[in-house]
């Protein structure tokens, strides 16, 4: 799956995190645990602000959900996603939010003019992490999932 990277200084605070280093393995699986994401099968390893995630999961879709909902929270600087999926799909481009930047442009700009209606594909594909189109931060990074 690849190296992804973050801004370390945003996202969620976790106990024993802060803008100098990642929260510790246990409490970054509790993280995605609290968003329904399936952690049983994934190793979590943390070095400062590096992070790396292996082991197996469901779906493409749910490796890359808990790659980045360990890497949008507070110190996380780079995610090793070596997840292997049981069920392997096209996977997904990273987007990471602008100032200024709302769903409806970042579709536009991934999709091509004309498809800012598209926001909802990638609102869909970044829930739980996201509960509302308009709440987004800049820093934070979102999947993209190719159109259908």
């Amino acid at each position: 799956m690849g190296l992804l990277t973050f801004a370390k200084h945003v996202g969620a605070a976790i106990f024993g995190g802060s803008e100098a280093q990642a929260a510790s393995a246990d409490e970054l699986k509790k993280e995605a645990a609290k968003h329904g994401l399936d952690v049983s099968g994934v190793n979590i390893e943390v070095d400062g602000d590096k992070v790396k995630v292996s082991g197996m999961t469901a779906s493409t879709e749910q490796a890359e959900k808990i790659a980045i909902a360990v890497g949008n929270t507070m110190g996380v600087q780079t995610v090793e996603n070596n997840i292997a999926p049981a069920k392997v799909a096209p996977e997904s481009k990273f987007y990471t939010v602008k100032s200024g930047d709302t769903l409806w442009k970042i579709a536009e700009d991934q999709y091509g003019h004309g498809k800012g209606g598209q926001y909802n594909v990638i609102f869909e594909a970044n829930k739980p992490m996201l509960s509302n189109p308009d709440k987004i931060y800049p820093g934070q990074v979102l999947r993209v999932p190719p159109l259908p």
